[in-house]
């Protein structure tokens, strides 16, 4: 069934904290967006997203408990759907909608390695559908209008990236499935760092040539402390800090280097700030409004904006971490790409 109408109709695949986060921003816009259907296995999480459309007045939508249910029953009722599942799921959920017809918004991270990475672009290619990952860095005026500067070589060469994360994320994941590696993929290098790993990656346009890291589980099922030290094709050296043990917080923070600049910005996007050469200090740089997540996934669809995180994006950060683990298990030994 085409849908001729401007009515996005969406399908939510989990239906926990971060889907209820989207749900909210959904709901505000139901004049370009209709949720179908709830796909979710667990009746508390299903309960706890009703009552999100309860607070909006309105009643929950259908509800199936497994994704065959879903693309079984009400394919040809949807036109996309976005998938917020535990790490682990995101390749074969993926790969099934888009097999189905389906536009794909797919939450960080992509998948658990490259190899995942790369089938999952293949399908992307086979089948023709629109495939974009929800990192908020990639999808933010930010970092958008960073890595426009740094492309067009205004600032100059890069030297050196220093990027660090950090929050309180080992006692705030205790016990759940993000400590479960089968589940997740891996720690906070890979859940909240993620973002750190995907926005540097991004950033920085290129691939890495040399990693050379050290995890520490500090007692935990999975990593929650890490440090890397890399390099890029181009020689750019780079340095990645991240601290899952830290005090009630969570913060980024990442400066890169040019030989005509300094940027400064964070993992998510939330602020840019340049230095050029003469300045004394940073200022804030302007950048147009954020379009959220949903917008943005909207206008791609609609051939109004370029994919600003497709999987190729994915495909690079799966790409780092791998190295990361792959160093970690040898003591730190210098992995080459």
């Amino acid at each position: 069934m085409i849908n001729t109408s401007p009515i996005t109709r969406v399908g939510i695949v989990g239906c926990g904290g971060m889907s209820r986060h989207h749900i909210r921003q959904m709901l505000k816009q139901q004049d370009t967006t209709q949720i179908t259907v709830l796909c979710e296995p667990s009746a508390v999480e299903l309960q706890r997203t009703s009552e999100v459309f309860i607070e909006h007045d309105l009643s929950a939508p259908p509800s199936v408990s497994t994704l065959e249910d879903m693309l079984r029953d009400y394919a040809d009722a949807l036109d996309a759907v976005l998938i917020i599942t535990p790490h682990a799921y995101h390749h074969d959920q993926a790969a099934a909608c888009l097999e189905a017809g389906l536009d794909v918004l797919l939450e960080k991270p992509m998948v658990i390695n490259a190899t995942e990475a790369r089938s999952l672009i293949q399908t992307r290619d086979r089948t023709g559908r629109l495939l974009v990952v929800a990192f908020q860095g990639s999808l933010s005026p930010q970092i958008r209008t960073a890595a426009r500067m740094l492309r067009s070589g205004e600032l100059g060469k890069i030297l050196t990236i220093n990027a660090m994360t950090w929050q309180n994320w080992g006692a705030l994941t205790d016990g759940s499935w993000r400590q479960n590696l089968s589940l997740s993929g891996g720690g906070f290098m890979f859940d909240t760092g993620a973002h750190m790993l995907n926005t540097v990656s991004d950033l920085a346009g290129e691939d890495f040539s040399e990693v050379m890291a050290l995890l520490d589980q500090h007692g935990r099922p999975v990593e929650t402390l890490g440090v890397v030290a890399a390099r890029l094709n181009s020689g750019a050296l780079v340095t990645l800090n991240a601290c899952g043990e830290a005090i009630p917080s969570c913060n980024s923070d990442i400066w890169l280097f040019c030989s005509n600049g300094i940027v400064r910005t964070g993992q998510w996007g939330e602020h840019l700030e340049l230095q050029r050469m003469g300045e004394t200090h940073l200022q804030p740089v302007e950048v147009p409004h954020s379009m959220g997540a949903w917008d943005q996934f909207r206008a791609v669809r609609a051939g109004q904006l370029e994919n600003p995180c497709p999987p190729e994006v994915g495909l690079r950060m799966a790409r780092l971490y791998d190295a990361i683990r792959n160093s970690a298990e040898q003591g730190g030994q210098p992995v080459h790409l």
